[in-house]
């Protein structure tokens, strides 16, 4: 099991902090007055096991706000109200202690360890286990051990920290795009590809109500014995998101924020004017082509005064009976590019209430997110504007209008942001409630309900002074404006009984059993107009624009939909353990999906594990090198709804019009063909684990070998006509294999009084098959992914066919250049030609774009009140085909400009781009991923519990052999390994934060 930490020590977090910084905290403390106590004076000092002094630990007066910290020689003095007084010393990574004072005046103070114990409870769905308990593979990042600094996603905060949980930004940080998710490799053709996320307790959970200093842990159920509870939705994983809630005690406010700089990482290296000018001196390109300036369009699309900011404060407390967490936050998030951003406020809610002396406990989280995003900036082709686009024009005219150039392909981004809104107002919601009694002892009945909301409102419109490109020319000059509405909500209600008995002694069972039901509905509505002679309006009223009133195109538009579906489950867990050295379980989810056909409404899904902890035996025991060893093996089968929904109806599509007596009618037709027996997709799978501990607990870790087969892979597959009415139909036949093992070490290199390192390792391999695509009935060769973009007819550049493996390059093979730099290309006969004179069977397996092997190594070092994190990131064994090159590093593309590379690299090419393994490259990375430098202060106050401030620097060095901008591409689905030619800016984040508790 991944992740396991046994008595680690978490030593006390420390920070770094900047002059500006320490000058507010100087004037801040010097106003906190520390109030006079009468009472007793009582000193001592604190150490652990090994009689290492502990500095930072917290000594608070029991049931009061009185408390110090221990200095750097583990000392403290404290004066207490009276020989009654309670002490509590706590410190990170160890068992909080308490002790009466009574007429002590001097204590010695023994702290045992206590961080990621055998006894940690692990969240496993529907339920937990003790760590020592578990027999699946389920790896844990608890909030001690996220990546530090400002994130985009709250996945962020896990990337590179569990063996086979692939997490990219495939564009690299800007505010409005999203994490790929992929766990263990590809599972299904057409249906959803990503883990099922659960967020205390509520599947299919939105990650915009999340931010990152709200959430607990992440717990991820990797293999099918841990996922099949989850049924129909975990086939690729489930990751399970817990987050922080109230607890009783006096009232307690945390204050955390950051403020973060991103600077471009690498700038592609195109031609400047000068050495524009320089091909025009030399005839190959003509003199017109000289517009007079010099100009560098990529720096002025850079937002180079960007500065994202977070904050968030919560507050807790409340009593044993009644509790409370409440957190606000504002995360105002600014890309490298300008007119992209990312505003967002909002907050989360949780109550805890316990009656009927402690039989009942409800559970209650609210959470609400409002952003506004800017999306004129996002794209990624505004910079291949800024590569391609003459460096001789101009920007502006000297009247102030935008120039726009008439070469292929070009305009002016400036003018379009000038002219242009794009922007999504988004608003998301959840509420749960959940009611837990107990019965009898061990016996309880528990009722969770959620609702989530997510709607939102897309604006759109193209000023009057825009340059738009397109054919109908009666439009220049006019406005056109676009809006669209969406809404989705989900309901979920869920009921489980469990029962825990303890028989003997020795035998300990855990069962429970569940309904679950979920309903999801989404709506949607667009309408856009044209021929708008005033920007008065901009898009508040469409009904001005003069195309709805003519037959001119284009004509307006308008859509609306709904769709909705059902998911309703019986499902069963038995967990046994026999004298905390045998374990087993037992797992069924029997559930039904409005998705499929009427023959396949319902399927089973069952799961088995079993867990030796080896080290318990007589045979081992005497091996004093070995704390922990314990083997664990399961099989589970799972499926994946994630499909379309209707695809086992016919549905109904609009036709041509039929025109009747001057009146024209609408026709309907069938939209495709049934199938009643639709059924899931399946995935069925075998882990292998091991989790040991080491040498007094210094070094732990877990080993993973998996094997799963995924089948009735569901595609659209050729239909006969008759007696079918439409060609194609959405049918099970393929299947696909991946395998691979996983690898999660934990090491404590040195521990000392005033200094300490400790790393962790996670690394994996990958491997996957398509083992089978047709059968007798439906038939195709291959399946082909990554069209490659104009000018060109190039072709998809990935094909998936039976034998093969997810993410191949397909294609040509180079030979080289003609004397005269045209193409040569190796033929399936030995001979080379030519690209016109090759065949399909001159084609080949060229490369592939899924990395093999993914690692990262964590090193976290404390030098007294200092902590410093380096965090290294890479992947390996993979392809990169390079499209920046193939079209800007050829200078076909003349009189648009090009990158450096074609009259350096490429000089010998004069031909039109093809695609080939000329432009493929080795992937291979590693990144100095994460940095940060953090200090703790010693604060001795009644107001102040702690205050930490830190700078992190992330994606700081990239180690590659990779000519292109960043090496980190799209890694997850069939799309896999292309690099585009968008050359949207990969940037270094640099922090500034502060933590602070009162």
């Amino acid at each position: 099991m991944e992740n396991y930490k046994p008595k680690k020590k978490k030593n006390l977090e420390m920070n770094f902090t900047v002059k500006g910084l320490c000058t507010f905290l100087f004037i801040l403390l010097c106003g906190v007055s520390v109030m006079a106590q009468s009472g007793n004076t009582v000193s001592g000092v604190v150490a652990d096991a090994n009689g290492e002094l502990l500095p930072g630990v917290s000594v608070l007066e029991k049931g009061t706000t009185n408390g110090v910290v221990t200095d750097l020689d583990g000392q403290f003095t404290i004066r207490v109200t009276s020989n009654e007084a309670v002490l509590s010393f706590s410190f990170i990574g160890m068992k909080t202690q308490e002790v009466r004072v009574g007429s002590q005046t001097n204590m010695n103070i023994e702290l045992e360890s206590d961080t990621k114990s055998l006894d940690e409870v692990v969240v496993i769905g529907y339920g937990t286990q003790k760590r020592k308990e578990i027999t699946s593979s389920v790896a844990t990042v608890g909030v001690e051990d996220f990546n530090q600094g400002g994130v985009r996603s709250p996945m962020d905060l896990i990337q590179g920290k569990v063996a086979g949980l692939s997490i990219t930004r495939t564009q690299g940080n800007n505010p409005n795009s999203s994490a790929a998710i992929q766990l263990r490799g590809v599972t299904s053709l057409t249906g959803n590809l990503e883990p099922l996320i659960v967020i205390d307790g509520i599947p299919g959970g939105n990650l915009d109500l999340l931010q990152q200093d709200d959430i607990e842990s992440f717990d991820v159920l990797k293999d099918g014995s841990a996922a099949a509870i989850y049924g129909t939705r975990g086939n690729n994983g489930v990751i399970l998101i817990t987050t922080k809630k109230g607890r009783s005690g006096d009232a307690r406010f945390e204050y955390s924020n950051y403020f973060q700089r991103e600077v471009i990482d690498n700038k592609p290296r195109f031609l400047t004017a000068s050495e524009y000018r320089d091909l025009i001196a030399q005839g190959r390109i003509g003199e017109v082509n000289d517009l007079g300036s010099s100009t560098d369009l990529y720096e002025e699309l850079i937002n180079r005064n960007n500065l994202s900011q977070y904050h968030n404060f919560a507050a807790s407390g409340g009593s044993a009976n009644t509790n409370y967490r409440v957190s606000l936050y504002v995360n105002d998030a600014e890309g490298i590019a300008k007119e992209n951003t990312r505003r967002q406020i909002g907050g989360r809610v949780n109550i805890n209430h316990r009656g009927l002396q402690d039989r009942l406990l409800l559970q209650t989280n609210v959470a609400s997110n409002f952003n506004h995003a800017n999306f004129l900036g996002g794209g990624g082709g505004d910079f291949e504007q800024a590569i391609q686009r003459n460096p001789t024009a101009p920007i502006f005219h000297p009247d102030g209008s935008f120039v726009e150039t008439e070469a292929f392909n070009n305009y002016n981004p400036l003018s379009r942001f000038a002219n242009r809104i794009s922007e999504r107002n988004q608003h998301t919601f959840s509420v749960d409630g959940k009611l837990t009694l107990e019965i009898l002892e061990g016996l309880n009945l528990s009722a969770f309900g959620a609702h989530q909301r997510n709607t939102w409102n897309d604006r759109l419109y193209r000023s009057m002074e825009d340059f738009d490109q397109r054919p109908n020319a009666q439009y220049q000059g006019t406005g056109y404006a676009s809006k669209s509405n969406y809404l989705a909500w989900n309901n979920t209600f869920e009921s489980t009984i469990d029962y825990k008995r303890v028989f003997n002694r020795d035998h300990r069972l855990d069962l429970i059993g569940g309904y679950s039901y979920q309903y999801f509905t989404e709506e949607s509505f667009n309408v856009n107009n044209s021929g708008f002679t005033t920007d008065a309006f901009l898009d508040w009223n469409l009904g001005a624009g003069s195309a709805i009133n003519n037959t001119l195109l284009p004509r307006p538009g308008m859509g609306s939909s709904k769709q909705d579906n059902t998911l309703i489950a019986f499902f069963g867990r038995a967990s046994y353990a026999y004298k905390d050295k045998y374990f087993a379980q037992l797992i069924l989810r029997r559930e039904g999906s409005s998705r499929f056909g009427a023959n396949n409404k319902w399927g089973n899904f069952p799961a088995v594990s079993a867990g030796w902890t080896i080290s318990e035996e007589s045979f081992i025991q005497n091996i004093e090198q070995i704390n922990n060893l314990k083997l664990r093996v399961g099989y589970g089968v799972t499926g994946n709804q994630g499909i379309p929904n209707y695809q086992s109806l016919v549905t109904l599509s609009t036709g041509g019009v039929y025109p009747q007596q001057g009146v024209y009618y609408q026709t309907y037709g069938p939209a495709r063909n049934p199938n009643p027996d639709l059924r899931w997709e399946r995935k069925q799978e075998w882990n292998f684990g091991l989790d040991f501990s080491l040498f007094n607990d210094r070094l732990s870790g877990s080993l993973d070998v998996y094997n799963r087969e995924t089948v009735d892979l569901l595609h659209n597959y050729t239909a006969q006509q008759p007696p079918f009415v439409r060609n194609q139909i959405y049918t099970n036949v393929g299947s696909i294999n991946n395998r691979g093992v996983e690898l999660f070490l934990s090491g404590v290199i040195m521990d000392k009084q005033d200094f300490s390192w400790s790393m962790d390792f996670a690394g994996n391999s990958q491997f996957n098959e398509l083992t089978s695509l047709s059968n007798e009935v439906y038939t195709v060769s291959w399946l082909e992914f990554g069209s490659l973009p104009s000018p060109g007819n190039l072709g998809p550049a990935i094909r998936l066919e039976e034998g093969g493996a997810v993410g191949n390059f397909f294609g040509k093979r180079f030979a080289g250049f003609t004397e005269d730099g045209k193409w040569l290309f190796h033929k399936a006969d030995g001979t080379v030609g030519p690209a016109s004179e090759l065949s399909e069977q001159d084609l080949t397996i060229i490369g592939n774009g899924v990395p093999n092997y993914m690692a990262s190594w964590s090193n976290n070092f404390r030098y007294r009140n200092f902590d410093l994190t380096l965090f290294f990131r890479g992947k390996f064994a993979f392809d990169i085909l390079n499209t920046q090159e193939l079209y800007f590093g050829n200078q076909a593309w003349l009189p648009n400009n090009l990158l450096h590379s074609a009259i350096t690299k490429h000089a010998e090419l004069n031909d039109n781009p093809q695609y080939s393994d000329y432009y493929l490259e080795r992937g291979d990375f590693v990144k100095l991923d994460n940095v940060t430098l953090g200090y703790r202060f010693n604060i001795v106050s009644n107001y102040i519990r702690n205050l930490r401030v830190y700078v992190t620097g992330r994606n700081l060095l990239t180690f590659t052999g990779y000519s292109g901008l960043d090496p980190e591409l799209q890694d997850t689905g069939f799309t896999t390994g292309i690099d585009s030619r968008g050359f949207y800016p990969r940037t270094n984040s640099y922090t500034v934060g502060l933590n602070v508790g009162f």
